[in-house]
């Protein structure tokens, strides 16, 4: 017989950034709360995000920085906590951080820290379990019971902080999705996001690459992102290619920018100037050589500018600044830093985090369909929608006691 225990005012499943956010948040105010993690110890995506130093928010957040079939549903949450209300309690526990670029910010020292600050956040009403296997989840009448190593923990509410199936070594999985499903809430399907991109056919010549970067625009439709291109041995990485990884569909081509920085006349400028270069040196001035030497073949023009045609020369430029790239597909979860769909919005309400049909349910982080770009975005969501979810929490604690 499994031995029952003490009830709570609410059961948080995983101890990520939004379940350690909310778990503290609602325990400041006064509420018992327990944190079940199956695995064997708080915050482990925290801990190996932004190479280890925990890229912890953007200063630049803002609802345009997130994909959702519902634009607007971030809006709440996030103008309610935002980046500076992070960084106010990064300042409060002496944690020293720096700006790396486009508002990124980062620990100086560790993700440790972080993770440590979240559980120092959180007063002796919240209870971390880890290791919990969660076998069974139910309600009756108004209170939710959770089966976990043979134990049974009881509450009027019930928060899904369980991530997405990104990164599926560290432990992640589709459960979110399944128990939303458990209890009638429509699921986006997901999709890996912030996630490298595969090549074949022609483009396959460009896996000889591998290792090397380039600055590039990348470009699907009218969403673009200039930052750093990597090549792979399998196809396209880097910060640019992640970026826009989250706005790809099968069957779409992907637009790079080479020389992002040059107007669509600057081979007819160095042909006036510079008659006697070549396209491959005009590229090397811009691009790693082994790159540079790969356009220039693909390009096809060996002679020397003077020699070349001016409408040859704008159509190398054109083609420069408007690459296509077919890919074949992505590097799946498993690569992916984020996941792109889930709970639906739909279900929720933007103001609690609420699931509309079924009180006492709550979905934050990663579990609800908002994706935030690469660089801080998805933290700064975790913190403000478990903030968001704590409130109600507290403000429906206060409602029932008062």
């Amino acid at each position: 017989m499994p031995s029952i225990s003490q009830s709570y005012d609410a059961i948080i499943l995983g101890a990520g950034a939004a379940g350690l956010m909310c778990a503290a948040r609602a325990g400041e105010r006064g509420l018992r709360v327990v944190v079940l993690e199956k695995a064997e110890k708080p915050g482990k995506k925290i801990l190996i995000s932004g190479g280890g130093r925990c890229n912890f928010t953007n200063l630049h957040t803002g609802p345009g920085n997130f994909l959702s079939a519902n634009p607007h549903f971030a809006k709440s949450a996030l103008a309610r906590y935002s980046p500076q209300d992070f960084i106010d309690l990064v300042n409060k526990h002496g944690i020293a951080w720096h700006e790396k670029m486009l508002g990124q910010l980062f620990c100086d020292g560790s993700a440790k820290q972080i993770v440590q600050m979240l559980l120092d956040e959180c007063p002796d009403t919240v209870q971390i379990v880890c290791n919990a296997e969660v076998t069974a989840v139910a309600k009756n009448d108004d209170i939710y019971g959770v089966m976990a190593n043979g134990s049974v923990y009881t509450a009027p509410n019930l928060v899904i902080a369980t991530g997405g199936p990104s990164i599926p070594k560290m432990g992640a999985s589709g459960y979110a999705y399944d128990l939303a499903r458990e209890f009638g809430l429509k699921v986006v399907e997901p999709r890996p996001a912030l996630v490298p991109l595969t090549l074949g056919g022609e483009d396959v010549l460009f896996r000889e690459l591998s290792g090397v970067s380039a600055p590039v625009s990348a470009r699907i439709g009218k969403t673009a992102f200039e930052e750093a291109a990597l090549f792979t041995h399998r196809g396209l990485s880097g910060p640019a290619i992640l970026q826009i990884s989250s706005y790809w569909r099968p069957g779409e081509e992907v637009g790079i920018t080479f020389v992002p920085q040059n107007d669509a006349e600057w081979l007819l400028g160095l042909k006036r100037d510079h008659p006697r270069a070549t396209i491959r040196s005009a590229l090397r001035e811009h691009l790693p050589d082994r790159l540079a030497d790969a356009l220039g073949q693909k390009l096809g023009i060996e002679r020397e500018l003077g020699n070349v045609p001016d409408k040859t020369l704008r159509e190398a430029a054109q083609k420069l600044a408007d690459w296509r790239f077919l890919p074949t597909g992505t590097e799946g979860f498993a690569k992916a830093e984020v996941t792109i769909g889930g709970i639906s919005t739909a279900e929720l309400s933007s103001q609690t985090m609420e699931a509309k049909s079924v009180p006492g349910l709550f979905a934050i982080g990663e579990a609800v369909d908002v994706t935030g770009w690469l660089g801080g975005y998805n933290f700064q969501w975790a913190w403000a929608s478990g903030v968001a979810c704590a409130e109600a929490l507290a403000a429906k604690s206060e409602s029932v006691s008062g």
